[in-house]
């Protein structure tokens, strides 16, 4: 998926709304018209309509000011879109109290990142990666090292912990996207498609040419009623994540090696 960003973006102007360092020129823009106010609307529409749909025209629309209106608050597009960002992170859970050790910390955090996407699918386009660094985005990432202090890892390799786990959610939330689209796209589910398929499919792999696609093709589309499963795919690879996570954590404990 491309990102929303577009052409150069001047990353002190993102930075002066998110930390509320600017503010309006004029005061005439509108009554209780804010920053909040504008951010709210513009999450909603992308939420409901796609981020596509999500212009500074359409933001002043659905707040019933005119468009100048919203740039008065928010010079831009992608300013707009930083701060809907980290608005977001800032709703994220975030319990102090999470049973299972580091293992199961960074679970949650997979599992409350996951969620996001699912609420806010837009996010997948919207986040890049080169983040401006608002409050959220750095209550966020502090709170997530915070589940690989004091095991073991050095700085760097707190980081990497997080932007492999991270990565995992990332990429499990695109592919559980792409099945969403496909079926409103198509009218069809994943199911629904392999059966159009399945006359097809039982025709080439009968042959005996593809021994192993056959055996292990039908025994996954008979766990997951397609041809792939989102959610065993997330949790799958979380485990397999956190595995070799512990490996890590294992070889830096007093006495390994």
């Amino acid at each position: 998926m491309a990102s929303e960003r577009k052409g150069k973006v001047d990353p002190a102007r993102s930075l002066a709304i998110l930390w509320r360092t600017r503010e309006p020129a004029s005061r005439s823009a509108g009554p209780g018209l804010s920053v909040d106010r504008i951010v709210r609307a513009a999450i909603e529409i992308a939420d409901a309509e796609g981020i596509d749909a999500l212009t500074m025209r359409r933001v002043g629309e659905a707040l019933g000011v005119g468009t100048m209106s919203v740039y008065t608050y928010v010079p831009g597009k992608a300013e707009l879109l930083d701060v809907m960002v980290d608005t977001l992170y800032g709703e994220m859970r975030r319990p102090a109290d999470v049973p299972g050790g580091w293992r199961g910390r960074l679970e949650q955090i997979a599992r409350e990142n996951l969620a996001l996407y699912q609420a806010h699918p837009w996010l997948l386009r919207a986040e890049t990666t080169r983040p401006v660094l608002g409050p959220n985005l750095l209550a966020k990432y502090d709170y997530e090292l915070g589940a690989v202090a004091d095991i073991g890892l050095d700085d760097v390799e707190m980081d990497a912990v997080l932007t492999l786990l991270l990565g995992h959610v990332k990429s499990a939330a695109r592919a559980a996207l792409e099945v969403t689209e496909l079926e409103r796209e198509t009218g069809m589910t994943d199911g629904q498609w392999w059966q159009s398929h399945a006359p097809w499919l039982e025709k080439f792999m009968k042959s005996g040419s593809y021994p192993t696609a056959a055996r292990v093709g039908a025994a996954a589309g008979e766990a997951h009623g397609a041809a792939y499963g989102p959610e065993y795919a997330f949790e799958f690879g979380l485990q397999r994540v956190l595995d070799g996570i512990s490996v890590v954590v294992a070889e830096r404990s007093p006495g390994a090696g």
